[in-house]
């Protein structure tokens, strides 16, 4: 790297100071970087001029897409009649007020409090901290594991990476002790030969069953599950798996979680992912889509018993101790509740318009002979590359292959995430269906261009 930098060479600067996280290195190396400077729409354009249609919606947030002017106005407004507060010692902003208030009326609950974070692991890290303090001031202290699943995303604080069942995370030396990953519940990859649906389902119950028995109930305090696994690859859960998993963790008295970090307001088709598969946590986690992705916040949102129960602990001690310095920021939550003004009105229609013409393009596209399946539920979907169709098996590893399609997708414009094996999809919620087309017609020619190269 020379000493001096040129003002215009943003990948040099980008470089010279910047440390990347979930970045593949080489590719920066051989490509460089992408420096951004500003959106429009569905679209982003970078410090060369270049154009690229975000499939990812940055990532998974930006559902309203890049420069929506009610979104920013209500952003100018709220800054300049009050900038920033906290939600510390009894004292929060009116619209932090305004927020909870529709949080617990639009939440799949009877009642609901909240509790605001900076960000979705802030929230899952939050959430386990809480179920930890009122077990113990319930009088069962030894009741601290926590249980997911495996390929599970949860966040990358220490706890909430703990919580994820990536094998990424051993690098840290993580996860703790007591945080146990069950069974993926991907049909497709983990299911035995010869196994039906069914059967992997209930396989993944009983596997439920068996490990609340070793562990002992009393010691387990929590289960969290997205309603579908995101960052694993946009996995649903098999047929029938929360209608079996639910009466296992409810006979056991254990609270059930949903991360819904990136399937809340909307990315399934239904305000809450819980609601696509039809049944009611005992809290949820929510950020990303909260605000739009125009500004960085979280929430635990307590279902009733939950509420009750930490209220009790609280009281005993005058006090819940912790928090952050932005928690229930006002401008935060006046972004919040107009994107949710949004989603209501209008977004949460243009999921369910947009997802046959979704779910068309990634079937068709799964019909490559190195596409093993695709999967999906409402404007979330994942194609997954293999070698060989017929035996599911996957391409060696040091040919990065899902990072390649990503690449070749950037050089024709096109913005899509590589997960694994898979190319991940979750475009924002203000697609034009030639939009849509455009995204596949890019994202097709990019996988013949890559497979011709490894034939």
């Amino acid at each position: 790297m020379p000493d001096t930098v040129l003002p215009d060479d943003w990948d040099a600067r980008a470089k010279r100071h910047s440390f990347f996280g979930f970045t593949d290195l080489p590719s920066i190396a051989e490509r460089g970087t992408v420096v951004l400077t500003r959106g429009e729409g569905p679209y982003v354009i970078d410090t060369e001029g270049r154009r690229y249609l975000d499939a990812n919606s940055g990532l998974w947030n930006m559902i309203a897409g890049f420069d929506h002017p009610e979104l920013i106005a209500t952003a100018q407004a709220q800054y300049a009649r009050f900038p920033g507060y906290h939600a510390f010692f009894g004292r929060m902003a009116d619209t932090t007020v305004e927020l909870s208030e529709t949080l617990a009326e639009v939440a799949p609950f009877e009642d609901a409090k909240v509790f605001y974070t900076n960000s979705g692991s802030e929230a899952n890290d939050t959430m386990v901290k809480m179920l930890w303090f009122l077990h113990a001031a319930e009088g069962r202290p030894q009741a601290r594991k926590i249980l997911t699943r495996g390929n599970a995303y949860h966040g990358v604080t220490v706890v909430s990476a703990s919580m994820t069942g990536k094998p990424y995370n051993s690098v840290f030396g993580l996860p703790l002790p007591g945080f146990i990953h069950l069974t993926c519940p991907h049909f497709w990859r983990e299911g035995r030969d010869g196994e039906s649906e069914a059967a992997f389902t209930a396989r993944l119950a009983a596997e439920l069953e068996e490990v609340i028995a070793r562990e002992g109930a009393d010691t387990i305090a929590g289960f969290f599950a997205e309603p579908v696994q995101g960052a694993g690859g946009v996995i649903p859960p098999s047929e029938g798996y929360f209608d079996a998993i639910l009466p296992v963790l409810r006979a056991h008295g254990i609270p059930v979680i949903a991360d819904e970090v990136i399937t809340g307001f909307g990315r399934t088709g239904e305000l809450w992912g819980c609601e696509s598969y039809g049944f009611v946590p005992d809290a949820i986690i929510s950020s990303k889509a909260l605000t739009a992705g125009f500004f960085p916040m979280g929430a635990v949102i307590l279902g009733p018993e939950l509420s009750d129960r930490m209220s009790r602990a609280v009281d005993a001690i005058e006090e819940f101790p912790h928090g952050f310095t932005a928690s229930g920021h006002p401008v935060g939550c006046a972004i919040a509740l107009k994107a949710i003004e949004l989603v209501r009105g209008g977004l949460l229609d243009d999921v369910r318009r947009l997802t046959p013409r979704f779910e068309a393009g990634l079937a068709k596209l799964a019909a490559h002979p190195h596409i093993g399946e695709w999967r999906g539920r409402g404007l979330m979907g994942a194609l997954e590359a293999v070698k060989d169709k017929a035996t599911k098996t996957p391409w060696d590893s040091h040919l990065s292959v899902s990072e390649r399609i990503a690449n070749t997708c950037t050089d024709h414009g096109l913005i899509c995430r590589p997960l694994g094996q898979s190319i991940v999809l979750c475009p924002p919620f203000i697609m034009t269906d030639a939009q849509m087309d455009e995204m596949f017609d890019k994202l097709g020619g990019a996988l013949d261009e890559v497979f011709a190269g490894l034939a």
